[in-house]
Order: C-alpha cells, then sequence, then structure tokens
C-alpha cells in the first residue's frame, strides 16, 4: 500500500484484543501526516472517503505504522495470555527533549528509570509484550551523548511496552573505527545472550526519538526509522538512506548478510546496507516523516572514510562473502550496568591494501 497523501484523520477506535472476552479498548490516533512511501505498490494515490470500508483499510495502514505487521507472536496454544494492546495506551506523540539531570549516572542505579532490570532491559509488568527487541548502539568517546541517549530513549521506550535490551557496542583500541564488524560481531554475540530475540535497532548514539509513536518493533519488510532529522530541516536527503536507526528482523539480518566490513572510517556501510536489502529483494519501509523526528546531538564527526565511494561500487559483489557469515572480531568484555550493557569489540588492525 502506498500512502503519499497526507492524512488529516482524527477518530477514536473500539477493538478487542482478548480472544476471550472481546474486551474494548478506545485508542485515538491524532493528525498524522505522511510524505513518505510507505511499500510496495503502485504510484497511484489513493483518496480517503467516509464509509466502513475505507475506515477499516486506513486503520490498518495506521496500525502498521505502530506494531508489527504479523502477530503470530500471539501464542496459539495460549489464547487467554494477556498480550500489551495493539497500540499502546500511553503514548504521549511528540515529546519534548530535556537535558541531561547533573546527578545522572551511566555507571550507577538511576533513580529516574526504576522499572529497568539490570543490563538495561526492560518487560512490562501489566501484560505480556508482544515483541522482543534488542537495541544495537555503536558507541566511541561520546560519553556524555551516551548518557543523554540512554536517559531520553529508556523513557519513552517503556511506552511502548516492549521487551527490550539495550547493548552498547563499543570499539576497543584506538584503530580505525569499522562499524560493519562491531555491528556484526554484536549481533552475534547478542543472539548468544538472548536466542529469542527477533526485532533488532541498528542506532546511532548521537540521535533522539521526538516522537513515541515511533515504534520500536520490526514489520513485515526493513524500517528505516529516523526519516526526518532536524540537522537536514526534518527531510529525507536521499532515498538510499538507512543510516540513522534502521529496524530488521532476525532473518533479514542474516539474509543480507548483516553488515559489510569493508568499510574502515566514517560512510559507506549504511549505504552498502541499502545495497543488500534491494539486491535481497525486500522491500525498505518506512513510517510517516510526521511520526519519525529526531533530533541530532551536537558531536565532533569522525574523519571520512576516503575510499569509501570505491568499496561501494562493488558492493553488490560481495553480499553473501562480506559480512555476518565471516565477521572476525573479538569479544573483549561484556558488562552489565544499570541502563545498558556494554560489549567490547576488538575488529583488529585495517588491512594495508
Amino acid at each position: 500500500m502506498l500512502i503519499t497523501s497526507i492524512l488529516n484523520i482524527t477518530y477514536i477506535v473500539r477493538r478487542s484484543v482478548s480472544h476471550n472476552n472481546h474486551e474494548l479498548i478506545q485508542t485515538s490516533l491524532t493528525t498524522i501526516t505522511s510524505n513518505t512511501q510507505i511499500t510496495n505498490s503502485s504510484n497511484q494515490t489513493k483518496s480517503l472517503n467516509k464509509n466502513d470500508d475505507i475506515f477499516q483499510e486506513t486503520y490498518k495502514n495506521i496500525l502498521n505504522s505502530f506494531t508489527d505487521n504479523y502477530m503470530e507472536i500471539s501464542d496459539k496454544k495460549n489464547k487467554s495470555s494477556n498480550y500489551c494492546p495493539a497500540v499502546p495506551p500511553d503514548l504521549q506523540g511528540p515529546l519534548n527533549i530535556k537535558g541531561l539531570p547533573e546527578n545522572f549516572s551511566l555507571l550507577d542505579k538511576s533513580s529516574y528509570h526504576p522499572k529497568v532490570q539490570f543490563g538495561g532491559r526492560y518487560q512490562p509488568k501489566t501484560c505480556l509484550a508482544r515483541h522482543k527487541v534488542a537495541l544495537i548502539v555503536p558507541y566511541r568517546e561520546r560519553w556524555e551523548i551516551l548518557g543523554h541517549f540512554l536517559f531520553h530513549t529508556h523513557t519513552f521506550l517503556q511506552r511502548q511496552q516492549l521487551d527490550y535490551r539495550i547493548f552498547v557496542c563499543e570499539q576497543a583500541y584506538n584503530n580505525t573505527f569499522n562499524k560493519g564488524i562491531v555491528m556484526n560481531g554484536c549481533f552475534k554475540e547478542i543472539l548468544k545472550l538472548e536466542p529469542n530475540t527477533s526485532c533488532f535497532i541498528m542506532h546511532d548514539v548521537d540521535l533522539l526519538s521526538i516522537d513515541d509513536r515511533n515504534m520500536y518493533t520490526c514489520p513485515k519488510y526493513p524500517r528505516h526509522l529516523s526519516v526526518a532529522v532536524d540537522k537536514f530541516h526534518f527531510y529525507l536527503p536521499y532515498v538510499e538512506l538507512v543510516g540513522g536507526v534502521l529496524a530488521m528482523r532476525r532473518e533479514h539480518y542474516l539474509l543480507v548478510n548483516g553488515y559489510s566490513t569493508n568499510y574502515w572510517g566514517w560512510g559507506g556501510e549504511d549505504d552498502d546496507m541499502y545495497k543488500r536489502i534491494i539486491n535481497k529483494q525486500l522491500t525498505l519501509d518506512r513510517p510517516p516523516a510526521s511520526l519519525a523526528r529526531y533530533k541530532m546531538l551536537k558531536h565532533v564527526h569522525q574523519k571520512l572514510n576516503p575510499s569509501r565511494m570505491k568499496v561501494l561500487r562493488t558492493a553488490h559483489n560481495r553480499i553473501d562473502s562480506d559480512g555476518v557469515n565471516n565477521v572476525v572480531y573479538t569479544l573483549l568484555n561484556t558488562s552489565s550496568y544499570h541502563l545498558y550493557t556494554h560489549m567490547l569489540i576488538d575488529v583488529g588492525q585495517q588491512p594495508t591494501s
């Protein structure tokens, strides 16, 4: 379904989330505007009428921007399970980015997030989460930014009623940064710790979501969540962009063979990931730009990889031979703090030729 028109819809949907009792839930969805294509259809713009059929179709499209597109997570053997609502009831919409409290610490227990478990794990207490999510945050020498990210992200993710855990994946030593090795290494280590993890969010540490309706779940196709960033005046710079925040199912990450490990220095690996997604005939999904909004924290950019474009030109030839299936790394340490699990990865030395 392609939604490129502007949707100004205010309505209340009453639907049943209990297979036994048909409990009624009242949900309001307000003013959702889209300037983004959402999937694999013709370029025809669909007009919205007032009749019930169109209303139901519109509801399904909007619901897909909030939730996973497949609900097999609801255990067929236990239909009485108390699963969380498809649309979390406590979402606030647009968020104000607050400054980091002076007494906030990355190493100590946070009094601001008492419901978060040790290791950066959260599970809702009143219902069973529909999604099990791991956030992979590649990190290097951005201590204050990491604190701001964790403080803010834990606050809004709890309202999404996810079973989630945040992994901060740091490259060891002062070698040239290789995001692909860090991401692939952490992906493999996370599956050793949490083998039932089905959804992975690859998240830059300097991006803060400013709308909690942008759900951190994995729909039917890979989803680029950071569509509208303030640095780019809330417009998508180019259609091939998947950097920033990217959600992928575990099976899709394996299908595209994860990230390329041939990009040393800043830049190139995310555009390479786009080529992998398209090459494997997966549709790239994006939520409405009015929801997928982010603030970029100020930071010093790394030196650009001068060889990135040369490597990118041969991306399609290396998909099955360069990635998570043959990544070489050493896990030096795994440490659990209150708000995150820290993994220290040795990526080795950059090849000389």
